[in-house]
């Protein structure tokens, strides 16, 4: 019996141990690992792994990316006049979708309204039937692939979704890491996908098998988590939230900047955000809006994760005051900025103050 009590205590020390390396910074560890330059993917290797349900078809006559781009940036999308022919042009999609996505493209066929949209995890394929709002994951990352802002034909003919457009690489701007552009390597696509294939939900979550096999969700079980929600209800579907004081810190920092959209949210099933953490508390969190937390381990991601510029914000790990055992640091960076906080928790509340503000 002595055995089996220390048996269980070495294991409780060593998973606190993991907990305690994976969530708390040791004194001399930077807030935020350096930033890694990664080498552009070839022709060969976007090909190579090309989803089995997309076609490439190489088009004669063809807008190069160059071409298109170029005219798309000669319009004014800064200017009022633009958001407001924007906001009439989709006002039905803006109404059904609540601003979830930017959209690029609109055709109706029939009684069925279709629209390209995007959204910080990608691109996806708008459907409006019957007033029923659908959308459907495309899985074709923005790293590799680039479709025209000008369409020059139907998107959607003969039960297919077909886009023209080219093969991307990211390349790098100058001085500023992090900060990506892109380039053609091969013009003259059209991208073609099965309506069928692209619309299979085989759990009938909500969610496309394509969105659920690119995210690493199962797209045989409406909860990949068990937690008795379904995938598309919950905030955080690839783990099981736990409440906690150190859940609650992250959550409250994720929260901070919701602003207007914050109402709105128990509608938003497409507003997620992608996270890298391997600390525990980050993971189990279960925040306002939607959520996929993926480990920081390259090799543990789904492949379209690991090949797809996703993650925006990240937190860092949770730095301990010497002198108060109440008192901790968290620093947040986005968009080439980074906050830091302290945070006190005190009567079961965390009490925040912003402590440095750095812009790079």
């Amino acid at each position: 019996m002595k055995i089996l009590y220390l048996s269980i205590f070495v294991l409780l020390i060593s998973c606190s141990k993991s907990i305690e390396e994976k969530c708390f910074l040791k004194e001399n560890d930077n807030y935020f690992k350096g930033y890694v330059e990664k080498e552009p993917y070839t022709v060969k290797q976007i090909l190579d792994h090309k989803p089995d349900y997309l076609r490439i078809i190489d088009l004669k006559k063809y807008r190069s990316f160059q071409q298109d781009s170029l005219e798309y940036t000669k319009i004014n999308r800064y200017s009022e006049d633009y958001w407001k022919q924007m906001e009439t042009e989709f006002s039905d999609f803006n109404e059904k979708f609540l601003g979830q996505f930017y959209y690029s493209f609109k055709q109706t066929d029939g009684n069925v309204k279709y629209a390209l949209g995007a959204n910080n995890l990608g691109f996806w394929l708008l459907k409006i039937e019957k007033d029923k709002p659908s959308a459907y994951f495309l899985g074709l990352s923005f790293s590799h692939f680039y479709f025209n802002k000008f369409q020059q034909n139907p998107i959607v003919k003969d039960g297919f979704l077909r886009l023209e457009g080219s093969l991307v690489k990211i390349i790098k701007v100058p001085g500023l890491p992090g900060h990506d552009d892109y380039s053609a390597i091969e013009d003259g696509k059209l991208f073609t996908i099965d309506l069928k294939t692209l619309e299979q939900d085989s759990d009938e979550d909500g969610y496309n098998d394509i969105f659920e096999e690119s995210f690493g969700l199962n797209p045989h079980n409406k909860d990949t988590d068990g937690d008795g929600i379904t995938d598309f209800k919950d905030h955080n579907p690839l783990f099981k939230s736990e409440k906690n004081k150190f859940t609650d810190l992250y959550e409250n920092m994720m929260s901070q900047h919701l602003g207007m959209v914050q109402e709105k949210l128990k509608d938003m099933s497409y507003f997620i955000s992608a996270y890298e953490s391997d600390c525990e508390y980050f993971q189990k969190v279960n925040p306002e809006y939607k959520v996929l937390i993926f480990s920081e381990n390259k090799e543990k991601q789904p492949y379209y994760v690991r090949s797809t510029v996703i993650f925006g914000t990240i937190y860092s790990l949770i730095q301990k005051d010497k002198n108060d055992p109440q008192k901790f640091y968290i620093h947040e960076a986005s968009g080439g900025s980074v906050n830091g906080y302290s945070a006190v928790w005190r009567n079961g509340k965390w009490v925040f103050n912003l402590i440095s503000q750095t812009v790079s």
